[in-house]
């Protein structure tokens, strides 16, 4: 008589594991999906994009989000040297996690030191994910970022980051950006513009191009320095 429950638990056990499992992979297609399409296709928009709408409408703010898409070729390479001198200067040596540079930033006790997260990391944050600190951000983060060095070119990583990156309110990319803060295509960036641009980053919601503050020159100045040395990394980036 006591076979019967043992026998029903049994198949209520297989039959939770097989719902979690197909949960699993649903989530995983679901995932790699969008991965798989846009390697290929423009980015439309992003999380980010969509917050920072929702908070504008939520202050009572003009709607404002300025982007347009150019392909790689279309960039000044001052502009991809810049932001992987000012961002992750191991971006073509590093298979997603620049390790080094996040043991040198637990060792000072300062997770947000530069480097630390690297370009293919910020590109999975802006591309599928919300601004936020947790552990099960920085989780999904870690696993898209496998998923994009997986499955995408570097080249193509620094083109969606260029391409997405909040360079300031409401604007997003480097077309946008370059246009609003120098009147000119992102073709046409010079070292100094592109640099200024890139020291930015960190901050752009604080800090302008168009205003530059005493850090912002600073960092500038130790952007151009470094610049030197990204252009001769293997994505053959030639700044002018």
């Amino acid at each position: 008589m006591m076979k019967r429950p043992a026998a029903a638990k049994k198949k209520r056990s297989a039959s939770t594991i097989r719902w979690i499992r197909n949960i699993l992979i649903g989530c995983f297609i679901g995932s790699l999906l969008p991965v798989i399409i846009f390697r290929f296709v423009p980015v439309p928009v992003t999380p980010l994009m969509i917050i920072r709408c929702a908070q504008q409408i939520f202050n009572d703010e003009t709607v404002t989000v300025k982007k347009e898409w150019v392909p790689l070729e279309e960039i000044s390479p001052n502009m991809a040297c810049a932001v992987i001198a000012s961002e992750d200067q191991n971006f073509t040596r590093h298979f997603g996690f620049d390790f080094k540079s996040i043991r040198k930033a637990y060792d000072k006790r300062n997770v947000r030191l530069r480097g630390a997260s690297t370009i293919t990391m910020q590109t999975a944050k802006n591309l599928f994910l919300w601004p936020d600190r947790s552990w099960i951000r920085k989780g999904l983060e870690a696993y898209f970022t496998v998923l994009l060095e997986t499955l995408w070119s570097k080249e193509r990583i620094l083109e969606v980051y260029l391409n997405v990156a909040e360079m300031g309110k409401g604007i997003y990319g480097v077309e946008a950006a370059a246009n609003a803060y120098f009147k000119k295509q992102a073709a046409g960036l010079t070292r100094n513009e592109a640099a200024m641009i890139a020291a930015s980053l960190p901050r752009p919601l604080k800090m302008s191009p168009a205003r530059p503050t005493a850090y912002m020159i600073s960092r500038q100045a130790w952007i151009l320095r470094q610049m030197r040395f990204v252009s001769e990394t293997s994505l053959d980036l030639r700044c002018l």
